[in-house]
């Protein structure tokens, strides 16, 4: 890696990103959730693409890469087309996401807020039913990754954006977060309008999560991994073990902090509030459900 005549931002190439790929252990065949910040490494040469293709041949066709292309509600919001398209709503996860879902070969979830991008072997099974389950449930797109023993790679930045931990919030039942509990315009590749559900937003902060009160607990137990390519931080992980971590202290709380159990935190109630479409009780969704028709 170099840093360019009168300028102070570092230069990193692919091979430099692969190589700290491979000093993290990252081997084909491995399933990857990535959250990442192409500003982060200071000047990646081949930009977006270049970190996407470098991803790509860590993993390998035999493996799978999974990048969230959320939207979180943009596509609904005053001025936006209201609706979600797959082919057509642009993730705000940042310009590496973006590019993602856009190429071929990547297949991208019918979820009308937190649609996931997936490439590689498990790709279709992991995106093909994200709309008929919970947003960040155990069938989920990365809950079915952390099923399989996936990983998650945090590049560039820190564990607030790693989605992971909503995933054990909704296998611990926190009821901050509603299930199916919002409905939005969908509309499909094959011209049908349909209407898609996602989880109800928290109406404060969860004290564990939102705080990152489990990250230095993760570090400590020697869960995670880091490496440094040009100005960027790369953190490697078990998802799994990110899942028994934040699991833990939701069940137990932390210091002051109660267990999720106890905690007063309800999800907030919008315009697009309805009746959840979910059964708790069997961990199904209802016969009834619009979802059930596409």
């Amino acid at each position: 890696m170099v840093t360019p005549a009168g300028s102070e931002r570092t230069e990193v190439t692919s091979g430099d990103l692969a190589r700290a790929l491979g000093d993290l252990g990252l081997s084909p065949g491995v399933g990857l959730m990535v959250h990442s910040s192409l500003r982060s490494f200071g000047h990646l040469r081949g930009g977006a693409r270049g970190a996407i293709d470098a991803l790509m041949a860590a993993v390998g066709a035999e493996g799978t890469l999974l990048f969230p292309s959320f939207n979180h509600g943009a596509a609904f919001r005053p001025g936006a087309p209201g609706y979600y398209h797959p082919h057509e709503t642009p993730t705000t996860n940042g310009i590496i996401p973006d590019t993602f879902w856009r190429l071929p070969g990547v297949v991208r979830s019918l979820h009308p807020t937190h649609a996931f991008a997936a490439w590689g072997a498990s790709a279709e099974r992991y995106v093909a039913g994200h709309h008929r389950t919970l947003t960040m449930g155990a069938d989920s797109p990365l809950g079915l990754l952390a099923r399989d023993g996936g990983y998650c790679l945090l590049v560039g930045v820190d564990y607030r954006s790693n989605t992971s931990h909503h995933v054990a919030e909704t296998l611990s039942g926190a009821r901050c977060l509603g299930r199916r509990t919002e409905a939005y315009p969908v509309h499909l590749p094959d011209g049908r309008r349909v209407v898609g559900r996602t989880w109800a937003w928290r109406a404060g902060r969860c004290p564990i999560t939102d705080a990152q009160r489990y990250p230095e607990i993760l570090r400590g137990r020697g869960l995670d991994r880091q490496v440094r390519v040009g100005e960027c931080t790369l953190t490697l992980f078990r998802l799994a073990d990110c899942l028994d971590v934040v699991g833990e202290l939701l069940c137990n709380g932390i210091g002051d902090y109660p267990p999720c159990a106890r905690c007063p935190v309800r999800p907030q109630v919008t315009e697009h509030t309805v009746p959840s479409d979910w059964n708790d009780a069997a961990g199904v969704l209802c016969a009834d459900s619009d979802a059930w028709r596409y």
